[in-house]
C-alpha cells in the first residue's frame, strides 16, 4: 500500500495537528452525550453510568492505540481498509472497506435525519413551522413526501468538501469549539445544582449494569477512526495522526465523564429516561436559558459529525478505486482543489437521496456493528503485522503487544455479540453483497492481481530467454 505517485490521484497535504485533533473530536462528540447518558443511567447503570463511560473509553482507547500505530506507519488514505490490506491481504481489506462504507455512509444518513429533526424543533420554537410534506420521511411521518432539510445539509457540506479539505477542517474546528464550550457551560452551571444524595446507590443494577451501560454509551465514542482517513492530507502524519487520534479520544472521554457526573448529580437516575436529559434537568431547576444552549450545542455537534462522516467516506472509495477494486475514475483528484471530488460527489448525492426518504431508525441500525468490526480487525492486524514484519519503522508503537490489542479485540467482539440477531443478519447480508461485487469485479481488476501477472510474465520471459541461450 504505497502512496501513489500519479498526479491524478495525489491528495494535497494541508492538515496540521490542530485540524486532525478537531476532526477526531468533531466525529466523536455529537448528540450522543446529550441523549445516551440519560438512557444508560435510567435503564442500565444508574449513577454508575460514570463508570460506564470509563469502560467504554478504555475499550475505544485500546482500538485508538492500534489505529495510531498503523496511521504513523502507513500514512495513506483509507483507514482500516489500508491497514487490513497491509496485514491480512486484499480479500479481508475489501471486506473491511465495504464495511466502512456501511459505517460512514449509513451513519451520515442517520445523522443528517437527526439534524433535520433538531432544525424543525428549533424553527418551531421560533414560530416557523415547516410543512410536514417536506420535512420528514414518507415511511415514518404521515403526509410526508421528502425530508428536504436533511438533503439540504448533506449537499451543502458535500459542496464544501469538494472545495477543499483545509477549508472544511476550518468550519469543523469552529463547530467543535462551539460544542466544547457548550459542554463546559453545562458542566459548570450544572455543578451548582448537584445533590450528593442522587449518587446513592451508586450501582443499583450491579456491575452488570455498568457494562450494560458501557454497551450503550460506547456509541457516543464512534468516530475517532475518521481522523485516520485523512492520513494522506496530513502535513506530518507520522507525528500528528497518533497525537490527534489519541488526543481526541482523551478530551472527549474527559468531557463525557464530567458531564455524566453533573447529570446524575442533578437529577435522580430514575428520571433520566428522556430524549433530552440535560434539557430536562435544567428545566427542572428553571434554568431555561441553559436548555437553549444545549440545543445549540446539539446542532453544532450533529453538523460536525456529519461533516466528518462525509469527509471520511469518500476517502474509503478513493482508496478502493486506486487499488482497482472499484472503477478507476472514482480516485480522480480535482486539478485545482486537490480533493477526491468524484468520490465526494457520489457519496454526497447517495447520502442525500436516502436521507430524504428513510426514517432515522432504519438508517442507524447497521452503523454500530460496522464500527466494532473495523475496530476488531485493526486490533488483530497490529498483532499480525508485529509478527510478520517486526523490522518496520513504527514512529508510534502500541505498548504491551500482543496483550493490549488482544484485549481490545476481545472487548469489541463482546460488544458485537451483545447486538440483536437482526442486526447481524443485515450486516452479513451487506457483506455478502460486497463479496459478490469483489468476486465479479474487484478481484479481476485489482492492482495486486495486475502486479502478480506482471511478475509471472517476467518470470516466463526469463525462462524462455534461458532456454534460448
Amino acid at each position: 500500500m504505497e502512496e501513489t505517485g500519479e498526479e491524478g490521484s495525489r491528495l494535497k497535504r494541508s492538515l496540521n495537528l490542530l485540524d486532525i485533533l478537531f476532526i477526531g473530536i468533531g466525529a466523536i462528540i455529537g448528540a450522543g452525550i446529550f441523549v445516551l447518558a440519560g438512557v444508560a443511567a435510567a435503564l442500565h447503570a444508574g449513577p454508575a453510568v460514570i463508570l460506564s463511560f470509563v469502560v467504554a473509553g478504555i475499550a475505544c482507547g485500546l482500538a485508538a492505540l492500534c489505529y495510531a500505530e498503523f496511521a504513523s506507519m502507513i500514512p495513506v488514505s483509507g483507514s482500516a481498509y489500508t491497514y487490513s490490506y497491509s496485514t491480512m491481504g486484499e480479500l479481508v481489506a475489501w471486506v473491511i472497506g465495504w464495511d466502512l462504507i456501511l459505517e460512514y455512509a449509513v451513519g451520515a444518513i442517520a445523522v443528517s435525519i437527526g439534524w433535520s429533526g433538531y432544525l424543525v424543533e428549533l424553527l418551531g420554537a421560533a414560530g416557523i413551522h415547516l410543512p410536514a410534506a417536506i420535512s420528514g420521511s414518507p415511511f415514518a411521518v404521515s403526509g410526508a413526501i421528502i425530508n428536504l432539510p436533511a438533503m439540504f445539509i448533506v449537499l451543502l457540506l458535500t459542496g464544501l468538501l469538494v472545495l477543499g479539505t483545509k477549508e472544511s477542517a476550518g468550519i469543523n474546528t469552529a463547530l467543535v469549539a462551539v460544542k466544547i464550550i457548550v459542554i463546559i457551560i453545562v458542566i459548570i452551571v450544572g455543578f451548582s445544582f448537584v445533590n450528593p444524595k442522587n449518587y446513592d446507590p451508586l450501582m443499583p443494577f450491579g456491575i452488570g449494569g455498568v457494562f450494560g451501560g458501557a454497551a450503550i454509551v460506547f456509541f457516543a465514542y464512534i468516530g475517532f477512526d475518521a481522523a485516520s482517513t485523512t492520513a494522506e492530507e496530513a502535513k506530518n502524519p507520522q507525528r500528528d495522526l497518533p497525537i490527534g487520534i489519541i488526543g481526541a479520544l482523551v478530551i472527549s472521554t474527559a468531557l463525557y465523564i464530567m458531564a455524566a457526573v453533573v447529570l446524575t448529580g442533578m437529577v435522580p437516575y430514575t428520571e433520566l429516561n428522556q430524549s433530552a436529559p440535560f434539557a430536562y434537568a435544567f428545566t427542572k431547576y428553571h434554568v431555561t436559558w441553559a436548555t437553549a444552549v444545549v440545543s445549540a450545542g446539539a446542532i453544532a455537534g450533529i453538523t460536525s459529525v456529519l461533516l466528518v462522516s462525509l469527509l471520511a467516506q469518500p476517502r474509503i472509495f478513493f482508496s478502493l478505486s486506486r487499488d482497482g477494486l472499484l472503477p478507476k475514475g472514482i480516485s480522480t483528484v480535482h486539478p485545482r482543489f486537490r480533493t477526491p471530488y468524484k468520490a465526494t460527489l457520489i457519496t454526497g448525492v447517495a447520502v442525500a437521496i436516502f436521507a430524504g426518504i428513510l426514517p432515522i431508525g432504519v438508517a442507524a441500525e447497521l452503523t454500530n456493528i460496522g464500527t466494532l468490526f473495523a475496530f476488531f480487525l485493526v486490533s488483530v492486524g497490529i498483532i499480525i503485522l508485529r509478527k510478520k514484519r517486526p523490522d518496520l519503522h513504527r514512529p508510534f508503537r502500541v505498548p504491551l503487544v500482543p496483550w493490549l490489542p488482544a484485549i481490545g479485540a476481545f472487548m469489541c467482539l463482546l460488544l458485537m455479540l451483545s447486538l440483536p440477531a437482526i442486526t447481524w443478519f443485515r450486516f452479513l447480508g451487506w457483506l455478502g453483497i460486497g463479496l459478490l461485487i469483489y468476486a465479479n469485479y474487484g478481484y479481476h481488476r485489482s492492482r495486486l492481481l495486475r502486479k502478480r501477472r506482471e511478475e509471472t510474465a517476467g518470470e516466463v520471459v526469463d525462462i524462455v530467454a534461458d532456454e534460448g541461450t
